[in-house]
């Protein structure tokens, strides 16, 4: 039996502080999702600061769970950064502050 291939979807987000865009996908038993601005991403857990830090790229990371995953990348606006490369922490992301104010830290930045 032949497995369905993954879903992706990607959409021009309209925020208070300029657009970025949106991209979710999922397959069998999992998911992830994330926003991109000019500047950096904000996404879900399933990045790796380290290699963002190697490559100079400004990551900030949220994480859901299993009882409230981040699907889509409007999920990521309520949800708490918990971890940020040196990349977005120089433009001001920190941990703790939530994925919309990471999103107006980086297009700021951008700006």
């Amino acid at each position: 039996m032949t497995m369905p291939l993954p879903t992706t979807e990607n959409r021009v987000l309209q925020t208070p502080f300029g657009e970025a865009v949106g991209s979710a996908f999922r397959w069998e038993g999992g998911q992830y999702c994330a926003i991109h601005t000019p500047r950096g991403v904000v996404g879900c857990g399933i990045y790796d600061l380290a290699c963002a830090d190697e490559f100079g790229m400004a990551f900030a990371l949220a994480k859901g769970t299993p009882e409230q995953p981040l699907r889509e990348p409007e999920d990521l606006y309520e949800a708490r950064i918990v971890g940020v490369s040196r990349a977005a922490a120089e433009l001001g992301v920190i941990e703790g502050m939530r994925g919309m104010e990471a999103v107006e830290k980086l297009l700021r930045a951008a700006a």
